[in-house]
């Protein structure tokens, strides 16, 4: 039987064990993101980069928000700093000066070779079978679906 203050137990919060976890992945991707020059949001960023830019478009600010969950706010000082040092530029389209496209420099996609060790650097070491993995982050997607569609389903 469940005492009423289990309820408010740090241990039985999935939000405390997603926090954690988030905290200890990003922490250990820190060194190896080091070695890139990049920040772990950067790092998304160049991520969605890397895989849109394979096809030739042009990636728009505004969809790369949405893929990465980010607003304009939060973004924008990003993708400044990773323009400032030659990754990326960002350019207006004649049609709508609002919209903002990106593309990735020489430099760009230089980076994306060096960072191409990053994830089995980072799962290197850890005890966990590749199809817990995976099996993790398929249920961690259908959560996040199931928050959002809830979160739009309010509006």
């Amino acid at each position: 039987m469940t005492k009423p203050d289990d309820a408010l137990s740090l241990d039985n919060q999935v939000c405390f064990a997603l926090y954690a976890a988030n905290r200890a992945v990003t922490a250990r991707y820190r060194p190896l993101l080091a070695d890139l020059d990049l920040t772990y949001p950067q790092y998304l960023v160049m991520l969605v980069l890397w895989e849109e830019g394979q096809s030739g478009a042009l990636t728009r600010v505004s969809d790369l928000g949405r893929r990465l969950r980010l607003d304009s706010g939060t973004l924008t000082p990003l993708l400044k700093r990773l323009e400032g040092r030659g990754l990326l530029n960002r350019q207006r389209i004649s049609q709508d000066e609002r919209v903002v496209t990106l593309a990735l420099t020489d430099a760009g996609w230089a980076l994306q070779e060096r960072a191409r060790s990053v994830p089995q650097k980072l799962l290197c070491g850890v005890a966990l079978q590749p199809e817990r993995l995976q099996a993790l982050r398929k249920e961690l997607r259908a959560v996040l679906t199931a928050l959002e569609g809830e979160a739009g389903s309010s509006d």
